[in-house]
This record gives structure tokens, C-alpha cells and sequence, in this order.
């Protein structure tokens, strides 16, 4: 049996994994958030690998989930901390993965018997993805034959705003795309702006701006960032010349 917990982005954005850490900097104790980065965030917790000086990460899962569990009962633990869910209801995992307007990203699976991993090797994941428009407003590579192309919405004020970036385009979908696109005139709203690599990277890329008039299809997850960006990058799915840039959705405030 595996054990089921849903995978939000509140609990993505506390996960004390060496690349939180280093953007962070949180305590030894428990990566708190500084108050700049939000007021709203729970500590949640999901697994326990230490408990009183022993170290557990060798018990089954099954055996570190109930210690967990009456460990917060003993310490009456409220807000901002917070229990993860975990079921092995294969009824509740589909109710779980209908959450996805209120930010859940999807579920992670864990086997009951299984020790713990120091990475997600021991994990099996299951993203909830969607389909949606976006306008093209940047892209990598060449025009004639972009690499990648960057995301953008309008939001409520009529600014373009960045929302991400597509995986590598297929050659016949770069080539296609390639020639719908044309140059950034004068004015383009991304001038002077620089985008990194991706989500937590400090890479900056070399994009070509161009005009901000093709509406395209992805697929996407919907993990996002305090922004509202797409935080992992989206599936390129196709080119929409049939629609304006008035028709793509606007840029949504991410979920509390």
C-alpha cells in the first residue's frame, strides 16, 4: 500500500530541501519564512526524522506517520502549524486532486514499509496539469526558430505580465512558430527587463523580444509563485492565430 498526501504549494514553499535552504536561509530548527517573503504560510509537516535525540528515518513510514501524528497531539501543535494529510483511500486522493483552484498542485506517494529517502527517489509523484492560452513575448534561440518562448498574461491593470517559459519546442512546432512571430517594436513592455532560467535559478537568459500578438496553447501544472507565475516550465501543445491577445485569460492572483 501507498501511503497518499496532497502536494500544495504551501507546503512546497517550507520543504527543507538544500535549494530552499539557500535562498531562504532559515534556522537549523525549521526553515521559517522571513516576514518579507508572506505572513499567510503554515509550517507543515509531513515526516519525522528525528524524534527526542533518535534518529528515525530508518522506520517504515507507517511507524514515523504515527509518530508524527502523536506528536502533535502531545505538544498540541495549532496554526501556523500544520499536519499533512495522508491517506491510503484511493476515494480521498480523488477528492484531493478536484482542490486544484484552491492550490493543490497534486499528490506524492510514499510506500508504507519503506525507510526514509533524502530525496524523492523513495517518492512517486502525480501533478494535476491543465491546458491554457498565453501570450508569446519573448523567446530564446532565433526568431525564425525560437528555442523556447516566454509567457506572458495581462493582468487586471492591462500590463503584460511575465507568467513562464515553455520547454524546448519541438523542431516542426519552432519552426511553425517561427513564422508567425515578429520583432518587438519600440515600447515593447518587456524592455529592459531580465528573466532567469528558471524557478529559483539566478541564470539569466538571452531572449529576443518580440511583438506581444501571438496567443499559444500549453500545458501546464499549477504550482505557481507568489506572483502567479507558472512555477515549472509549461508543455508547448500549439500556436492559437485564431485568437487575439484580448481572448487569453488574465493573470490570476495565486491561490491563499
Amino acid at each position: 500500500m501507498f501511503p497518499i498526501r496532497p502536494k500544495s504549494a504551501e507546503r512546497n514553499q517550507l520543504r527543507t530541501r538544500s535549494r530552499y535552504r539557500r535562498e531562504h536561509r532559515p534556522t537549523r530548527e525549521f526553515p521559517f519564512l522571513r516576514k518579507r517573503d508572506s505572513a499567510n504560510l503554515r509550517a507543515s509537516a509531513f515526516d519525522l526524522l528525528r524524534l527526542s535525540g533518535t534518529e528515525t528515518i530508518r522506520w517504515p513510514y507507517q511507524r514515523r506517520r504515527a509518530a508524527l501524528e502523536s506528536l502533535f497531539a502531545a505538544r498540541r501543535l495549532v496554526a501556523p502549524w500544520a499536519l499533512c494529510p495522508s491517506t491510503t483511500d484511493s476515494g480521498t486522493v480523488c477528492e484531493w486532486l478536484t482542490w486544484a483552484s484552491v492550490g493543490m498542485e497534486g499528490v506524492v506517494f510514499k510506500r508504507v514499509t519503506g525507510a526514509y529517502q533524502p530525496s524523492v527517489r523513495g517518492w512517486k509523484k502525480y501533478k494535476v496539469r491543465e491546458t491554457s492560452e498565453a501570450i508569446v513575448g519573448a523567446v530564446t534561440g532565433t526568431l525564425s526558430s525560437p528555442r523556447t518562448v516566454l509567457l506572458g498574461r495581462y493582468d487586471g491593470e492591462g500590463r503584460l505580465q511575465y507568467v513562464g517559459r515553455t520547454t524546448t519546442l519541438p523542431r516542426a512546432a519552432a519552426a511553425a512558430v517561427g513564422g508567425l512571430l515578429a520583432p518587438g517594436r519600440g515600447g515593447h513592455p518587456w524592455t529592459g527587463w531580465t528573466f532567469t532560467a528558471g524557478w529559483g535559478s539566478r541564470e539569466t537568459l538571452d531572449v529576443t523580444l518580440v511583438e506581444p500578438g501571438l496567443v499559444v496553447e500549453v500545458g501546464v501544472d499549477v504550482a505557481r509563485d507568489a506572483s502567479g507565475r507558472w512555477r515549472h516550465p509549461a508543455r508547448w501543445h500549439r500556436a492559437r492565430p485564431d485568437l487575439s491577445p484580448a481572448d487569453a485569460p488574465r493573470l490570476a492572483s495565486p491561490p491563499r
